[in-house]
């Protein structure tokens, strides 16, 4: 494409900062949705960051749905694309992935067992039939492999130049070498793009800039957490007889390396363990050189030594053909591996970066998600995870950024198995009873940077057989042994890391009836269980409520959910004009819960205040003292038993705690931990927000219908498609499901059969202790009701099960309300 001098306009609806293939695709997707007054903006020329380097794999399975689903749009757009007057270089070759370990070979029979809920057709070769389409491979410990015909390659570039010429043909205005140097707000909201060549006013800004994103960001005190990292690849010299059949990509993520076709050669590349970032540090944010355009960094042999050496043994001829040259380009990695999208807290402010190596898989499937985005208010995808918005404060920290991220590298191709825990950076948020868990044996998982107890291997008794297979790795029979206590007695769990969000001022009672489905702004006192719902009528939110003050509420959401929460409640009230105040208070109070048919006689001794049901009911709150420590107690629970959770100022946690435990411990209380709350959850069906109920689940496919008040005035965000998803009727609905085999446990995304049809597939599941049941979630159709026998395919095994009635526990919510 040549180089566009003509002037900058006056104005443009939306500004895309960064030609490469993010921002081009991202303008192309507007352009498609009808949105045309576009201009994109790059600082030197097309493809000048980093997608003239990229390796331009495109395979399209990964560790999550929704990513999954994207590359499969961008396959689709990169055929149609390969069908122009301008083809992308698009090669439908083929890709295989290879288990070189017994372990590898069962994650690729699980990741098998959930593609086909997506109709994807991943299906698993033997060692021979890799040698069929890869002749070039040693099978020296090759076990088994995973084949998907329709993964390939493409030219990055050819496929950026491509993009951008049919954005122009569609409006879009592109002007390259055109630095941005500045960006003005008013009123929180983005106002204009500054740049060397003129100044553009504008209502929206979409962050493409890659590896300069993070650069871009600070220019309105954004911060968007990446680090560029240095990613190296070979390609060798022209040695295969021109006109032999094409050869598949090839990954072997055991040994580091991944391999593609380039014309007669090979390239290729890989993840190595001693990872090295470029420009960031400690103590200082990345700093790229003002000229780095378009090139490459200095070639660091030793550092790919390892990745070669791998290579070689599965690809002998990498030891004998020339290298014709070593590709070192910094790519932009997250801390998490997930990309990071969406509206920032700036109003207007959008980000698309951060593609981790993989974003030309995803180009397409990032454009439409943003200009989804932009247009509509919200993607028709669930991409929480990759939003943003899930970053915490702690990400403002390079230090702690760039640990993650170098973390996340050096363990790119490493199994996911449940539960995995990060060892980087920690530990960082903890309770003020941290050492007391400590020294009393807990086993710690981190979530959101939080030291959570996961629980205290002093409780192991050793009753319970572990579970077959994955959910063995991080087992202990403690979790079997404080869940059975707390039903029997009663336990005590620091919840100290779930995120509290203070709602105030003279829009706080209408701002929050707005945003969720349930009546929440009630009397002082009262608690409310409630959705927040899009436009769609999908679950952005789930939390409590309590009316503390007339004009102050507070919202208890998940420890990993409270930065998206508030952004996006924030986002609410800055589009409808609500006169509120929302403050993040999690740090400034701890939170204890005591929880079991015992709670009230531990409980009651320590507080003056009447803790009989008559005196303080289910779903309220309540102001007392607990020992000599003010607290704010809620009448709630999460795991079905009688109790509460106490909340109080972190500097009185110690004593709160200390005071509880002198009490309880005599008389049989147990300290528990989170995976505890997770078992008695599970026979309580009380839903999780990110698996059960997601922005693509309505709260009647939940089965949490009862939240909705279609009829309260004024209605709320999403009213109209629920009322219009009621008169249609369900097609599909959230059911429990029990399966045969109780030491055969679910991860999720498991796919689910009846009759032999894939129906649907697995949220969330695990043991549940009191009921002696493996316990599965899973959307099936509407008529698949209790009693219903289905499958659900465990690592390449149909387990039988059966839909049944829930809750499991305590079905008449007896428990819960108490005496």
């Amino acid at each position: 494409m040549a180089v566009t001098t003509a002037d900058l306009p006056q104005f443009a609806r939306v500004v895309v900062i960064g030609g490469g293939v993010g921002g081009t695709s991202v303008a192309l997707h507007l352009a498609e949705m009808g949105e045309r007054d576009v201009l994109l903006v790059e600082r030197s020329e097309l493809t000048s960051g980093s997608t003239f380097h990229s390796a331009g794999l495109v395979g399209q399975l990964r560790a999550d749905p929704t990513l999954t689903r994207m590359n499969m749009y961008s396959v689709e757009l990169y055929r149609r694309l390969q069908d122009t007057e301008n083809p992308v270089g698009w090669r439908e070759c083929g890709g295989i992935k290879l288990a070189s370990s017994p372990e590898r070979l069962e994650e690729i029979r699980r990741q098998i067992s959930w593609a086909r809920s997506f109709g994807l057709p991943l299906h698993e070769i033997s060692p021979a039939e890799v040698a069929e389409r890869f002749p070039l491979v040693d099978l020296d410990g090759v076990v088994g492999a995973a084949y998907l015909e329709s993964d390939g390659h493409l030219d990055p570039a050819q496929l950026c130049y491509t993009l951008a010429t049919a954005a122009r043909a569609l409006g879009v205005q592109v002007r390259q070498h055109t630095r941005v140097t500045g960006i003005s707000t008013r009123h929180g909201r983005v106002t204009q793009v500054r740049t060397d060549r003129g100044d553009v006013d504008c209502e929206v800004v979409v962050n493409c800039a890659g590896m300069f994103a993070a650069e871009i960001g600070r220019l309105v005190g954004v911060r968007i957490p990446l680090v560029p990292m240095s990613h190296q690849y070979v390609i060798t010299e022209p040695f295969r007889v021109p006109g032999e059949p094409s050869l598949p990509t090839l990954r072997d993520p055991d040994l580091l390396v991944y391999f593609r076709q380039d014309v007669d050669g090979l390239l290729m590349g890989g993840y190595e363990r001693d990872p090295a970032a470029w420009t960031a540090a400690r103590v200082a944010f990345d700093a790229i050189p003002s000229d780095f355009n378009g090139r490459l960094l200095s070639q660091d042999w030793p550092r790919f030594e390892d990745i070669a050496a791998n290579a070689q043994r599965r690809v002998p001829v990498m030891a004998n053909v020339g290298v014709r040259r070593l590709i070192n380009g910094p790519e932009a990695f997250t801390p998490d591996n997930e990309f990071c999208l969406g509206e920032t807290e700036l109003g207007g402010f959008f980000v698309a970066a951060g593609f981790c190596a993989h974003g030309i898989a995803g180009a397409g499937g990032i454009g439409k998600v943003m200009a989804e985005w932009i247009i509509e208010g919200e993607p028709s995808m669930d991409v929480s995870h990759m939003d943003i918005a899930r970053f915490g404060r702690q990400y403002r920290s390079p230090g702690y950024t760039l640990a993650r991220t170098v973390e996340n590298y050096r363990t790119y191709y490493d199994i996911p198995y449940p539960d995995r825990q990060r060892r980087a950076a920690r530990p960082l948020r903890r309770s003020p009873v941290y050492t007391w868990h400590a020294e009393h044996g807990a086993v710690f998982g981190e979530k959101a940077g939080w030291e959570r107890v996961d629980w205290y291997e002093s409780n192991a008794d050793g009753a319970a057989a572990a579970p077959h297979g994955w959910p063995s790795r991080y087992w202990s029979s403690a979790v079997g042994a404080e869940h059975l206590a707390t039903r029997a007695g009663v336990g005590l769990f620091d919840e100290s890391s779930f995120a509290k969000i203070e709602v105030s001022g003279a829009d706080a009672a209408a701002f929050l009836d707005w945003v969720c489905d349930n009546e929440v702004a009630r009397a002082v006192g009262d608690v409310t269980y409630t959705q927040a719902l899009n436009d769609r009528g999908g679950i952005e939110s789930d939390f409590t409520v309590t009316r503390i003050e007339n004009d102050t509420f507070l919202i208890v959401t998940g420890t990993a959910f409270g930065s998206h929460d508030i952004s996006w409640l924030r986002r609410q009230a800055r589009r409808h004009g609500f006169d509120v105040r929302i403050a993040d208070v999690t740090g400034a109070t701890c939170c204890y819960a005591l929880w079991g048919p015992q709670s009230r006689e531990i409980l009651q001794p320590l507080t003056p205040s009447d803790l009989r049901s008559e005196h303080f009911p289910y779903m309220t709150a309540q102001e007392l003292t607990v020992g000599d420590v003010p607290v704010r107690a809620l009448r709630v629970t999460f795991v079905g038993e009688l109790g509460w959770e106490l909340y109080a100022s972190s500097e009185y946690g110690v004593t709160l705690w200390e005071s509880l435990w002198e009490v309880g411990h005599g008389a049989g209380m147990i300290a528990a931990g989170y995976r505890a709350i997770e078992s008695m959850r599970l026979e309580k069906g009380y839903r999780v927000w990110g698996t059960d109920i997601t922005p693509e689940t309505t709260p009647y496919e939940a089965g949490l219908g009862f939240c909705v008040k279609l009829d309260k005035p004024g209605g709320f965000v999403g009213r109209d498609a629920l009322r219009a998803a009621r008169e249609a009727g369900p097609t599909r609905r959230l059911r429990a499901i029990v399966l045969t085999d109780r030491r055969r446990l679910v991860l999720g995304n498991e796919p689910v059969r009846v009759d032999g049809e894939v129906v649907g597939r697995v949220t969330s599941g695990g043991y549940g202790h009191s009921v002696a049941a493996s316990i599965a979630y899973a959307y099936v159709p509407f008529d698949a009701k209790p009693g219903t026998a289905v499958e659900v395919d465990l690592f390449g095994d149909w387990v039988p099960g059966e839909v049944v009635n829930e809750p499991l526990f305590d079905p008449s919510g007896t428990r819960v309300r108490g005496a």
